[in-house]
């Protein structure tokens, strides 16, 4: 199903499971929110700023372009001449402001190609989200916006291929974990200098703690601005100070993204309509409907996807060409609560039970009918967490990750197995989530490692999760060791870059040294290759698998410890 076609089935089935929540809570949570806009409720600013002035320089959290279809993209901004503003406005008056946008074949924009008019409203925190049509497909274009007398700067965005057409190639890159006090944000302004067609983000954009609350192991080298989020106008906040960071604005200048939240854009661990802690479920839903809005207000994303309340559709299916299908996946929003008490556990009852699910029903049939019905020749599972079994136990018994899939074995057993019985052509699992780089084989039967490889997983790194990291610790390696279908392991920040052709998929772990200081250059720290039609991760190019090893001492990123200390932090603090 389409971008455009899948929305409203998930939608309904967002609204049909509320659970413990009432018809009147949802209405409650719902009828004053960002959806009305769309869906035709409640007042609404409907007068206009005419002649606009602004307290500052109103484009402060750049330009961005995503959801890329072969005529035409999602292309947005925000007006925030003061982003921090304490009420979450940015700065703004609470009345509509006409922006105009351009797009042309080039920078200088001598040929604009579509223009247009749209108001920034006060409802959305004065976001744009225009969706430009009528654009050819497989092509480089340029935009910009204006507002006033002010002038944004000049973003660059590219168009996918026309569905079904032959593609030769394709680069991208995907990231995931920059918690903005744990450092600066190099491995994206590397990413800007390269040369791409698409960056898919997967999660943890942000993170909701308060002012050194969530510390790195050598230290905080910047800080939150207050504490906690639970507000709108905090989640915009928290939203705009990291979008206030000119190396994560020089990269959506530079590409057009493809988003998908993990657990932090709301708050950690959380489970569909159960928090971390012991909240009841209510106030925990205002909350997540106060961090869905924020969240779409802030990213390039399209109507379809916008919040009603506490609930938001966001997984969907973008093609490029013949070459390569994205299914933008969203663990969070409907899983079962993570079994055993969400720790790292042996095997137990709960775990192991069949019905539970980490996508919801509804996500699950989309899953497996489009990877079905797929024509490319590599099919994408752009997600959050960590998707191979991982056994934490190097002796003789097994620990696992309950957040994980390792928590859901009924959910990744179905998916397996119907890229199976499907013959579901190179499927290809992207993961963020744990802070370090990995990289997996699939296998049909992990306890059985002569059993078939079915497809292959990329684990990419934090960009600044864990602080500056190492290249290895004893501990992973062990891990590594004791699970033979995981190749590779590697503790430092940056991204992944993937250049696919119909022959072969290659991916370069891009690990810059530190990010404590600004300015970090980035190089290639391991490559692997998958040939298609032939499963499994074989290593590439003349950089080695295994490099000299650094001191491991303050290495604090295992994704085994993060996930504790998170979880002790938080519940510390609560108590």
């Amino acid at each position: 199903m389409s971008i455009r076609g899948n929305w409203e089935q998930g939608r309904a089935e967002a609204v049909s499971r509320m659970g413990e929540i009432d018809r009147r809570t949802f209405v409650k949570l719902s009828g004053a929110s960002a959806a009305a806009l769309v869906f035709g409720a409640g007042p609404f600013i409907e007068e206009a700023v005419a002649r606009p002035k602004f307290q500052g320089y109103p484009f402060k959290l750049g330009v961005n372009s995503g959801d890329p279809l072969p005529d035409g993209v999602v292309l947005w901004t925000r007006l925030a001449p003061k982003p921090l503003a304490e009420d979450g406005r940015g700065g703004m008056p609470n009345k509509n402001v006409p922006v105009r946008w351009q797009v042309a074949t080039d920078e200088r924009f001598r040929n604009v190609v579509r223009r247009g008019e749209t108001n920034a409203r006060p409802e959305l925190g004065h976001s744009v989200h225009v969706e430009v049509e009528g654009l050819r497909p497989g092509r480089e274009y340029f935009y910009r916006f204006k507002a006033g007398d002010e002038t944004s700067p000049v973003g660059r965005t590219k168009t996918f291929p026309s569905l079904g057409s032959a593609v030769a190639q394709m680069t991208f890159a995907f990231a995931s974990c920059q918690q903005y006090e744990h450092g600066y944000f190099n491995a994206y302004r590397r990413m800007s200098e390269e040369d791409l067609d698409l960056v898919v983000h997967l999660g943890d954009y942000i993170y909701e703690y308060g002012a050194n609350e969530y510390q790195a192991p050598g230290g905080n080298v910047r800080f939150h601005k207050g504490p906690e989020i639970i507000s709108l106008s905090d989640y915009r906040n928290r939203l705009a100070q990291y979008k206030s960071d000119e190396d994560l604005q020089a990269a959506h200048a530079a590409f057009p993204f493809i988003v998908t939240w993990d657990d932090h854009e709301v708050e950690n661990n959380y489970a569909d309509e159960i928090p971390e802690s012991g909240q009841s479920p209510e106030p925990f839903l205002q909350r997540r409907a106060n961090a869905y809005q924020a969240y779409y207000e802030h990213m390039p994303l399209r109507r379809s996807s916008i919040p009603r309340g506490p609930d938001m559709q966001l997984y969907r299916r973008l093609t490029y060409g013949n070459l390569a299908e994205f299914n933008v996946m969203d663990t969070r929003q409907y899983r079962d609560d993570q079994a055993a008490g969400d720790g790292t556990d042996p095997p137990n009852p709960e775990q192991q039970d069949p019905n539970r699910t980490l996508t919801g029903g509804e996500q699950e049939r989309w899953l497996l009918d489009g990877l079905a019905d797929s024509g490319t020749a590599w099919n994408v599972l752009a997600q959050q967490v960590f998707f191979a079994q991982r056994d934490f136990d190097t002796g003789d018994g097994q620990r696992f990750s309950m957040d994980a899939w390792d928590g859901y074995i009924g959910s990744r057993d179905r998916i397996s197995k119907s890229i199976q019985d499907k013959n579901v052509r190179n499927p290809v699992v992207l993961t963020g989530d744990v802070h370090n780089n990995w990289a997996c084989d699939l296998k049909a039967d992990y306890d059985d490692q002569s059993s078939a490889t079915i497809g292959s997983e990329f684990v990419g790194t934090s960009i600044t999760s864990g602080g500056d990291g190492a290249d290895t610790s004893p501990s992973q390696e062990a891990v590594v060791a004791e699970n033979p279908h995981i190749k590779f392991f590697n503790g430092q920040r940056g991204y992944v870059r993937c250049t696919i052709t119909p022959e072969e998929w290659r991916a370069d772990y891009r690990v810059v040294p530190y990010v404590s200081q600004p300015g970090s250059r980035v190089f290639t720290r391991a490559s692997f290759v998958i040939e298609s039609d032939n499963p499994g991760l074989q290593p590439a190019g003349t950089n080695p698998v295994q490099g000299t090893r650094v001191s491991t001492t303050a290495i604090e990123s295992d994704s085994e410890r993060i996930a504790a200390q998170e979880r002790a932090d938080v519940r510390g603090r609560r108590r």
